[in-house]
């Protein structure tokens, strides 16, 4: 088995087997992941850019935008009240920085969000390792955030 096939195969079987609030945190992770991407490319000198470089940064913005707009959809507006609605705001808001940011290639806006995003992600770890010793987890399935 190559080196690609079996980290596809662990990521997988890490996601399938992982609870909810483990899920949001890799999700959290990955979006991270991008925008850092995203950062490290902008701050690269002129002379060291590769050509792709503004087309590579705005695919690391639209795959955390996807993770975002994901992390939106799956909001519980019944079980989650007013947490929910914040988030929900909190998203959005989320979406239309990175928008602007990948327009006007601002790399202020990305660290802005790149920074709350790990905040959140953080505070979803704290959680998710607070409840997964008290909810028995069940897989997940149809969810893919390997990119």
């Amino acid at each position: 088995m190559s080196y690609k096939n079996a980290s596809s195969t662990y990521k997988e079987t890490k996601v399938k087997t992982a609870g909810q609030g483990q899920l949001i945190v890799m999700l959290y992770d990955e979006a991270v992941r991008q925008m850092t991407s995203a950062v490290e490319l902008m701050q690269m000198e002129q002379d060291k850019r590769e050509p792709g470089r503004i087309e590579q940064i705005n695919k690391a913005v639209m795959k955390t935008e996807e993770i975002i707009t994901e992390l939106l959809v799956s909001l519980d507006f019944d079980q989650g009240g007013e947490i929910s609605k914040n988030l929900f705001s909190l998203y959005t808001w989320f979406n239309k920085e990175l928008v602007e940011a990948s327009i006007n290639q601002d790399i202020n806006r990305i660290l802005t969000v790149k920074n709350m995003l790990a905040e959140l992600r953080n505070t979803w770890n704290t959680v998710a390792n607070q409840s997964s010793a008290d909810v028995p987890r069940e897989p997940a399935v149809g969810l893919n955030i390997a990119g």
